[in-house]
């Protein structure tokens, strides 16, 4: 048995049968209103069907103004629980775990998507990038946004997943508090590491507290780059890291865009990424990484620097079945461009196939 294929345990409950999880994806198929759409379903179903061990959701906003884009599901209401329920229900039949991502756009929710000016950790002159600009949040609006989040945990594991992750990476909200290039805040949430980390610290606490032990807490985090532009020396990833490890965090999700690049650190520059985070973490708690992962090589040479899991993205678009070459299964490995007939027979909704689109030649014109 390889090790890609050996079960883990994440915490006293929660095993994942091997190494291979489906990383959260961006695919714009659920309904206006949040809620989770038979595609979503079949999407996910069909993954954990496949073989993956952990089914991650595509991010989903924890309340109605962080919202990042259209046909994003949702998970900031209890009235989303019979479509969630049913993902998770889906998901657990094959013997997969299932984890919600909890995600909020902060700067990058749009106006017209939530009616309202961004609000993120500081005021923000409308720009190129952020044609809205942002308002500051108030310390009473950070306060909400941490209840948000913890709400949205319970309500997942009340939908029956066992587990959660939090977005805190690409210049979302929570990175974007620890973003050094964004937050210019004089008080509490901002200047010093600590400040810039408090509500990811906090949300973590307060999850933790009003959640079952059993349930998994992950943070997914990208070192070097907080989302702003501006790369970071990796000894403030490094410093997260071990800010995360102390908080009980029981699943560290590094992505890493390609786990095998060199850092852009120049102290760095005689290794890769992922043996530089590896390193560090020094199996203090488990490391999932994701990043042009491709084949059973590029996977195991990913656990031989260190991690624990991978997670694939766009090749598991393609290819659902991708974990069954484990059990030396015959299969053979399709690459882009993917038909849209294709696509369709993988279980993507016609919602998810436009959005791939704008991925250069991804989809086949066919």
């Amino acid at each position: 048995m390889t090790q890609l294929a050996k079960p883990y345990t994440l915490n006293a409950s929660c095993q994942m049968k091997n190494r291979i999880a489906l990383a959260p994806m961006t695919n714009t198929q659920s309904h206006p209103d949040g809620r989770a759409s038979q595609a979503e379903m079949e999407w996910l179903e069909r993954r954990a069907q496949g073989g993956f061990g952990l089914v991650i959701t595509c991010a989903s906003h924890v309340n109605r103004w962080g919202q990042g884009w259209p046909g994003q599901m949702g998970i900031f209401d209890d009235e989303l629980l019979p479509g969630l329920k049913e993902v998770a229900e889906s998901i657990k039949r094959h013997g997969s775990l299932g984890m919600v991502q909890l995600h909020h756009g902060g700067l990058r929710a749009p106006k017209e998507l939530t009616g309202r000016i961004p609000k993120t950790v500081v005021d923000v002159a409308p720009n190129k990038a952020h044609p809205d600009g942002a308002k500051a949040l108030t310390s009473d609006e950070i306060e909400s946004v941490m209840e948000d989040f913890t709400g949205a945990a319970v309500r997942a594991e009340r939908a029956g997943f066992q587990g959660i992750q939090l977005h805190a990476a690409h210049g979302y909200m929570l990175s974007q508090f620890f973003d050094r290039h964004l937050n210019r805040r004089s008080d509490q949430w901002g200047e010093t590491f600590d400040n810039r980390v408090r509500v990811l610290v906090e949300t973590i606490r307060r999850i933790k507290h009003r959640v079952t032990s059993e349930f998994v807490i992950s943070v997914r985090f990208s070192p070097e780059n907080y989302g702003s532009g501006g790369f970071y020396p990796l000894a403030e990833s490094f410093e997260l890291i071990d800010c995360l490890i102390e908080e009980g965090v029981d699943l560290l999700d590094a992505s890493l865009w390609d786990v095998f690049k060199v850092p852009e650190d120049p102290d760095f520059q005689n290794t890769d990424l992922i043996t530089a985070i590896a390193s560090h973490v020094n199996d203090r708690k488990p490391l999932m990484v994701a990043g042009k992962i491709w084949t059973i090589e590029d996977a195991h040479a990913a656990l031989d620097r260190g991690a624990d899991f991978i997670a694939l993205g766009r090749v598991a678009i393609g290819n659902p079945d991708w974990p069954q070459a484990l059990a030396g299964q015959n299969l053979e490995l399709r690459k882009p461009p993917f038909s849209p007939v294709w696509l369709a027979e993988q279980k993507l909704g016609e919602k998810f196939i436009q959005y791939l689109r704008r991925w250069p030649n991804f989809v086949s014109k066919e």
